[in-house]
């Protein structure tokens, strides 16, 4: 059979055609190739790996710690001051107890009266007792001096007939915030110890009656937070009325202040009322919205990066520049923790230059190592770049937010501060489900405000609740460091 052009020119249509096929299932199959490492990644992240919480670890075995092992041993280091149980008062009672044979002998109480005490051992219990003060109120019908008559006043606290007393109150505001104890809770507990019939309804209105007296308080700890030269600041969620709302969180070392809102982003951030007239430096974990405001300084959370670096590392044994950029970071943490134990106030500036250095070409080693992917025809819009190139354009991208820590000792090496302040909404929310309404959880971040604030400053959250509930929020912060 003679070969004719039009054969030709049909068996190189057909090659032509296959090639495109061959290319496009290439495509596809790199495609399914990063979305199976995609998932693979997701399947292996836990707490210590990403920003997911350690709630959601479930019954797997426990992430290893960011910490590096210091050689030391487990427990108590030698030298340390350490604490234990001691009797603080005198014995209120006080039981003798001789041999079991003197218990029947007639010659007990005379040998009782000469024997000596040979050992002492002490137990310390709680007493529950209900106090019940009746005020009454007195009337003179006349008086020696001026002749009139004279009536008593009830004290400005005492307004119904019969009420609960500031320190049941108190109880019952910090078992409901930071013991996250429910209302229904709180009413059986608080009602098998006292024999009290505190209803569930009681036990609400005690708790917004405190949350609406500390509200001059929060406005203060709003503004002592504005003026302050570092804030650290995070979000988390939490469900009100089966709805998913964003608890925002600003803190420093004294202070903190919470607010609830529908919004993550931008708009939940500036409610607030905080960040936008802010001008110091703001401490995050590189949160999108954060860097929409301008007049600040921003400071990257390094240990929310040490966890994307343990992913990688987990997950992508090739990518040999992550563990490059863990240990270089975790050697400029050193390097800054050497110089605030020796006093400094500073680096030289040889040494940050060092580090930023270093710090560069492992940043253009992880480029080298991680090509931009060449644009997929027929198909519109920029080129995926993968969670491993959306970090290392981070690491790029905010190289002065990252290295701050560095060059102003001031500044912490991670975010840790506010994850402390935020983390008993988690706990609230796990074990109470979810709030009831709006007004419920903004009294809850308005009342962990105050308690956190007072924690900071060496006062436990029940008689920082009790000063509240009498009405002392302007005494409050006499004890407040700067």
């Amino acid at each position: 059979m003679p070969v004719t052009q039009e054969f030709v020119d049909s068996l190189v249509k057909q090659n032509q055609m296959l090639v495109e096929q061959v290319d496009t299932l290439n495509q596809t199959i790199a495609e399914l190739n990063a979305t199976i490492k995609e998932l693979r990644d997701q399947l292996n992240k836990n707490s210590g790996n990403s920003s997911k919480p350690p709630s959601s670890n479930g019954f797997k075995k426990a992430p290893k710690s960011l910490r590096e092992k210091s050689g030391k041993k487990r427990g108590g280091q030698k030298g340390h001051q350490g604490t234990h149980l001691a009797v603080l008062s005198k014995p209120d009672e006080v039981k003798q107890h001789m041999h079991a044979d003197c218990n029947s002998c007639p010659y007990r109480d005379k040998c009782a009266a000469k024997a000596c005490v040979k050992e002492k051992r002490h137990v310390i219990d709680a007493v529950v007792e209900v106090n019940i003060t009746a005020h009454e109120k007195l009337c003179v019908e006349v008086c020696p001096l001026c002749g009139e008559s004279k009536t008593g006043a009830f004290p400005k606290d005492v307004k119904a007939n019969v009420q609960y007393g500031k320190n049941l109150q108190a109880l019952v505001v910090a078992f409901n915030t930071l013991g996250a104890v429910s209302v229904n809770r709180i009413h059986e507990i608080l009602g098998g110890v006292f024999n009290i019939p505190l209803s569930t309804g009681t036990i609400k209105n005690i708790v917004s009656r405190c949350a609406e007296r500390i509200k001059p308080a929060l406005e203060t700890i709003r503004r002592k937070i504005s003026e302050s030269p570092l804030v650290h600041c995070d979000e988390t969620g939490t469900n009100i009325d089966g709805k998913l709302h964003w608890v925002h969180t600003v803190s420093n070392a004294n202070y903190t202040y919470m607010t609830v809102s529908k919004k993550r982003g931008y708009e939940g951030i500036k409610s607030v009322g905080v960040l936008p007239d802010y001008r110091g430096i703001i401490v995050h974990d590189c949160w999108a919205s954060y860097w929409k405001f301008d007049g600040v300084t921003h400071s990257v959370c390094c240990a929310h990066l040490l966890r994307e670096l343990n992913g990688i590392i987990e997950n992508y044994t090739e990518q040999a520049w992550a563990r490059k950029f863990k240990k270089h970071l975790l050697r400029m943490k050193k390097a800054k923790d050497k110089a605030i134990a020796a006093g400094k106030e500073a680096l030289s500036v040889y040494t940050i230059q060092k580090y930023k250095r270093e710090y560069d070409d492992i940043v253009e080693e992880a480029y080298a190592h991680n090509p931009v992917a060449e644009p997929v025809k027929k198909k519109r819009g920029r080129v995926k770049r993968g969670k491993i190139l959306a970090l290392i354009d981070r690491l790029q991208k905010y190289k002065g937010a990252v290295c701050l820590f560095l060059e102003k000792l001031g500044v912490p090496f991670d975010n840790n501060q506010v994850e402390r302040d935020i983390r008993n909404i988690k706990t609230k929310t796990k074990v109470c489900g979810c709030f009831r309404s709006r007004t419920g959880a903004e009294e809850y971040m308005g009342l962990m405000s105050l308690i956190s604030t007072a924690r900071k400053n060496g006062f436990d959250s029940y008689h920082a609740v009790k000063m509240a509930l009498s009405g002392q929020t302007d005494q409050i912060f006499v004890w407040c460091s700067e």
